[in-house]
């Protein structure tokens, strides 16, 4: 549909009655080549946010996919780089792709539930791009919590996120028409497939990491001016 390496209507419409971690399975061989995967220029931006390369020892990227975040993450990082994600298919096209990638960090991929972390003050820094639509509202709370636990003292969360768009953006009613008919597909259709649009945005995101400690800056003008006007920014939260 959006690319002639990319998966066809009926591969998207498989993927979409399966689980996530089955869905992904089936998709990560073709996922690059979708408009679902975080574009370079806005992982890049993001990541310099964190610091020039070499000044940060350890990284986790949450629900990392194929691991183009870790890309510029093994710049960033002298010691090491994890990735996690529910899909071993995901991480699987991570190792392949990245076996080139720039640096000296050494790489590492967990299967695993952003949920359900398995490190305890372990990182300096956490990212995660593109993946907050696979966590329940409900439960932002405890990827809130997983992010803090993984965190050293003085750690930092980085990631992208914006405001509400406006009502008067046809973007805006075709998000909430896309999430009301997933609502409706999990309503009657089972595994569920948990995705939606307009999740983890500010305020809420703030008012969640706050809550937990962390100390919020938001940088509004680290994104590319084609990604900012839409009023993307990058949030960098850090553990107290």
């Amino acid at each position: 549909m959006f690319h002639p390496k990319g998966p066809s209507f009926l591969e998207l419409v498989r993927q979409g009655l399966s689980s996530v971690e089955r869905g992904y399975d089936l998709l990560a061989p073709k996922f690059d080549y979708t408009p679902f995967r975080t574009p370079d220029d806005v992982l890049k931006a993001s990541v310099e946010q964190a610091g020039p390369p070499g000044s940060v020892a350890s990284a986790l990227d949450v629900c990392c996919g194929t691991g183009a975040a870790m890309r510029p993450l093994r710049a960033l990082c002298r010691e090491r780089v994890v990735g996690v994600d529910l899909s071993q298919g995901m991480l699987d096209e991570a190792r392949r792709r990245l076996a080139d990638a720039p640096g000296s960090a050494a790489l590492e991929w967990v299967q695993g539930d952003a949920l359900e972390l398995p490190w305890r003050e372990e990182f300096e820094l956490v990212t995660s791009f593109g993946a907050f639509g696979h966590i329940p509202e409900e439960d932002e709370p405890r990827l809130v919590e997983a992010i803090h636990r993984v965190l050293k003292p003085g750690g930092r969360f980085l990631f992208v996120t914006g405001e509400e768009p406006s009502r008067l953006r046809p973007g805006y009613w075709m998000a909430k028409a896309f999430n009301a008919a997933m609502r409706v597909r999990n309503a009657v259709w089972d595994p569920p497939f948990v995705m939606y649009y307009l999740t983890f945005l500010l305020p809420r995101a703030r008012a969640l990491l706050e809550a937990r400690g962390f100390r919020v800056e938001v940088r509004r003008d680290a994104l590319p001016e084609k990604y900012a006007r839409y009023g993307l920014c990058v949030v960098l939260a850090t553990r107290q």
